[in-house]
């Protein structure tokens, strides 16, 4: 017996099929759902009231040229099941109708609660009343005139090209955003009712427009699916667009209507609807990788309905038959150019989808708290990229049975291998990172305090002896301290020499010797600060990096660098290294220092000590981002913040050889113990996790 069909379920003629063979649309009003039948669906479909499928299968071959047998049948009725399409008649039906939605439930709200509709208005009695006041928008005449409109505005922008590129420029804070929001929401209203009268113009209905919220950002929509009914492409292709053309035609119009406001909020907002908004729109509904209004346009370009179903199928029995070696059978035939275009149009919708899943994952974990937004990414990640792979995967091994050894498979086994030996096999061993070499012996001179250059004794590049004198400092401030400082220690003197013959001086006792030592060791701290401002060598050496302000006469600050002294012999240098990195180091590991200038040979080294703390600045201009370095840094308070997380790694001993006459940015290649990429990637995973989670 054929299982009764649902009473409300209508039938409309349809676009023609490819080979030319009409077709017909099955419309279930209760869900306004349409669904493209083909010749042998439709005719089988209007003689449902047959007794049995042997009964169906007579009336189609003795009233129609078509030949159907009794697996054609079978589908039919799988495909009405399984949309329920079908009247429920008993209660394991009912039962397992339950479950499937009880299961659909579950994967409604994986795949809509970043994506969902609420409908807002019933606009088809107001489209129906409105519609012969705007009949002049489908004349051609129309189109003339806004043709026009758009080259009068180019030309006339064209003048006033600055004036028009710098309009939002004068425009911010509170006054920007609603100018912003007002033209963004005109566009969008604009947008929406060009589908709207579009559709009512060709006699469709339009029962809702409403919001629909796209990762919480809300968006209008319109519910156009009766254009299904339509068996003219034409007026299928014109609805589909009506959106980005009213867009357009609001833009142009826009365009001319800038030439003639002064410069005002208005402006602006005249401005956003000629420039912004309709690439914008262009940008994202023309795209036919998703369903949006480029998707239906190509799929009625194509004649093709289901589009995206359809060639992911072929490109699903392509990938089977060019990696398991699967003879089956095409999903549809195509001509071979055809059917080369749609598989790539099938794989870049594939990575296209796979990106956008991607974006809108990390997007939903960077909007809410650390561990929702940890679980909100797994689950986007999961439902979206990975399940699709399981689902194939499960195929796979399904039909492991089907599987017969020959060229394709022994391919496939090949490269699986390769890949697997590729992740699994600890290749490489080295690890490059930005490093700086300098002398081993390495001393900074600084100003002690504030002073004036009194004499230079040496220049760059200067060889120099422990102890000799390198410049000297003086200060007024300092002298004029220690004369002071004497004149009190004098005068203190003077009075404990004239105790014994003064009363007054000898009621003051031991008191005065102590004012006389305190003054005394005064002189002789001011003594040792004048004795620091001669700057001398600490050890034997080269002067480098010798600071403009040490000249004769400059008056130089507290801190300020003035020149380096660089040791003869030895070098030593530090790397800095990711937190990856870093738990595979161990002291004593090789390393080899590769300078950037090339002014020495690599340099080969040990990994010294290495701390377990990451660094909170970075001490090395020379490898900093804003100066040109490796080390991507920010200007925070006069610091330099990396903005990932480093940590210092300390190369000694290096081998013997001449010091450098000044550091030496650079490459590190450190040999750290062997791990696989597979390895490497897992142990990135869990460190990211237990970071973003703040384990």
């Amino acid at each position: 017996m054929l299982p009764p069909l649902r009473q409300e379920l209508t039938l409309h003629a349809g676009p023609e099929q490819q080979d030319g063979s009409p077709g017909w649309v099955l419309h279930d009003p209760a869900a306004n759902r349409f669904f493209l039948l083909g010749w042998a669906s439709f005719e089988m479909l209007s003689r449902w009231d047959a007794q049995d499928a042997s009964h169906l299968m007579k009336a189609v071959h003795a009233q129609t040229t078509l030949t159907v047998d009794m697996s054609d049948i079978s589908h039919l009725v799988q495909f009405l099941r399984e949309n329920q399409l079908l009247q429920t008649q008993s209660s394991e039906e009912l039962w397992r109708l339950h479950q499937y939605r009880h299961r659909g439930y579950l994967s409604w709200l994986l795949s809509h609660y970043l994506f969902f509709r609420i409908p807002l208005v019933r606009p088809d009695a107001f489209l129906s009343r409105v519609l012969p006041w705007t009949g002049w928008v489908f004349r051609p005449v129309f189109w003339w005139v806004m043709v026009l409109i758009t080259l009068s505005g180019l030309f006339m922008v064209s003048q006033q090209w600055d004036a028009f590129t710098h309009t939002f420029s004068h425009y911010g804070g509170w006054m920007a955003a609603v100018g912003i929001a007002v033209a963004l929401s005109v566009a969008k209203v604009v947008h929406e009712m060009g589908h709207a009268l579009t559709a009512r113009h060709f006699g469709c209905r339009v029962p809702a427009m409403g919001i629909a919220f796209l990762v919480m950002v809300p968006v209008l929509y319109t519910d156009t699916n009766d254009a299904w009914k339509l068996p003219s492409r034409r007026q299928r292709l014109l609805i589909g667009g009506a959106g980005m053309m009213a867009e357009l035609t609001l833009a142009s119009c826009a365009t001319l209507l800038w030439c003639f406001l002064p410069d005002s909020p208005i402006r602006a907002g005249v401005f956003l609807l000629a420039s912004t908004t309709w690439l914008a729109t262009l940008v994202i509904n023309a795209s036919p990788f998703m369903r949006f209004d480029g998707y239906f346009l190509l799929s009625d370009l194509l004649q093709m309905p289901n589009l995206h179903a359809r060639v992911f199928a072929l490109a699903r029995w392509h990938l089977r038959r060019g990696l398991l070696g699967l003879d089956d059978p095409e999903p549809e035939h195509f001509s071979p150019s055809r059917q080369r275009g749609l598989l790539f149009f099938a794989w870049v919708t594939w990575l296209y989808r796979l990106v956008i899943f991607t974006s809108i994952a990390f997007l939903v974990y960077h909007l809410f708290f650390k561990t929702l937004g940890i679980m909100l990414l797994m689950v986007e990640l999961g439902w979206f990229v990975v399940r699709p792979f399981v689902n194939e995967l499960q195929v796979w091994w399904q039909r492991r049975h089907d599987l017969r050894w020959g060229f394709r498979t022994r391919r496939t086994l090949f490269c699986f291998v390769a890949l697997v030996l590729f992740l699994v096999v600890p290749w490489q061993r080295g690890v490059s990172v930005p490093a700086v070499m300098e002398a081993q012996q390495s001393q900074t001179i600084y100003v002690p305090e504030d002073a004036q250059v009194g004499k230079v004794n040496v220049h760059d590049g200067d060889w120099v002896q422990q102890g000799q004198v390198l410049a000297v400092l003086t200060s007024d401030n300092l002298d004029y301290q220690i004369e002071q400082a004497e004149v009190i220690a004098a005068n203190l003197a003077w009075q404990v020499a004239q105790q014994p013959f003064s009363q007054a001086l000898d009621e003051q006792g031991g008191a005065l010797k102590k004012l006389e030592s305190a003054a005394q060791q005064q002189i002789e701290s001011l003594l040792r600060q004048q004795a620091r401002l001669t700057l001398t060598a600490p050890f034997s050496g080269r002067v480098a990096d010798v600071s403009d302000a040490l000249k004769a006469g400059t008056v130089v600050v507290q801190g300020e660098q003035l020149m380096q002294v660089l040791g003869k012999e030895g070098v030593r240098g530090e790397g800095w290294v990711d937190e990856e990195t870093v738990t595979t180091l161990q002291t004593g590991d090789a390393a080899l220092f590769v300078p950037d200038s090339g002014e020495t040979m690599a340099i080969r080294c040990k990994v010294g000590k290495i701390d377990r703390l990451n660094q909170t600045s970075l001490d090395q201009p020379l490898l900093a981002s804003v100066y040109g370095g490796s080390i991507p840094v920010q200007i925070n308070n006069q610091r330099l913040v990396p903005i990932n997380t480093i940590f210092r790694v300390r190369l000694e001993p290096c081998e013997a050889r001449q010091a450098p006459a000044h550091e030496q940015a650079g490459k590190v290649v450190l040999q750290s113990s062997h791990r696989s990429y597979l390895q490497r990637g897992w142990q990135w995973l869990v460190v990211s996790l237990g970071r973003e989670a703040g384990l």
